[in-house]
């Protein structure tokens, strides 16, 4: 199911969605504004995660975050 809702926006966001949609990007602003809507949800979904994941296992340490660094090759 799907609400019709009405937003307002800044012009130059407005102005870079209808490019986007213009450009095959998109499909239409309804759709380029419901992916990014469902982008920000699982992100905030990912933070909720590690925001749990730290209380349960304590949160990650500089020494720790320094050697995931150099075994990936970040620093």
């Amino acid at each position: 199911m799907t609400k019709k809702i009405a937003i307002s926006l800044p012009d130059e966001q407005v102005n870079s969605i209808r490019r986007a949609v213009d450009q095959g990007r998109a499909a239409s602003v309804s759709g380029y504004i419901s992916s990014a809507v469902a982008r920000a949800a699982r992100e905030d979904s990912l933070v909720e995660l590690l925001d749990d994941l730290d209380l349960e296992l304590s949160p990650v340490s500089e020494d720790d975050m320094a050697w995931a660094d150099k075994v990936l090759g970040l620093g």
